[in-house]
């Protein structure tokens, strides 16, 4: 299984970016695709989960009602819509997955067994 995430770049401050992150591989049915993001000498911390099984959807509180997560199954990718982006969310971002994770653990990398380079999002002031 092969996760690759593309999309990011640099945007201004109250701009939109889409990240992308497409699965390949063998037959793959994740219970939820994650994203991920970091910034230099900090964990890597949850931006938004879902569940590709029931569609539901969590956030991080500093992207709550600003960044959209969303799946295409017949696409098998993961979508990671980015809007009123603010400096403070510049960092790598990294997608994400796993079949057995729980909602109380999505937080949590290790609960991850697969994992897609990142996509470096900047956003200027």
């Amino acid at each position: 299984v092969q996760l690759q995430a593309s999309g990011g770049g640099l945007a201004q401050a109250g701009g939109s970016l889409r990240l992308s992150c497409v699965v390949s591989g063998r037959t793959f049915s994740p219970r939820y695709m994650t994203w991920f993001r970091q910034t230099p000498g900090k964990e890597r911390d949850i931006v938004a989960a879902y569940n590709w099984r029931g569609g539901t959807t969590s956030y991080g509180d500093s992207v709550k009602g600003r960044f959209t997560i969303s799946g295409d199954k017949a696409k098998n990718t993961v979508y990671l819509q980015m809007n009123s982006l603010r400096p403070e969310d510049t960092a790598v971002y990294y997608c994400a997955s796993s079949s057995s994770v729980i909602q109380s653990n999505l937080a949590s990398e290790t609960a991850y067994a697969y994992w897609g380079k990142g996509t470096l999002v900047t956003v200027s002031s």
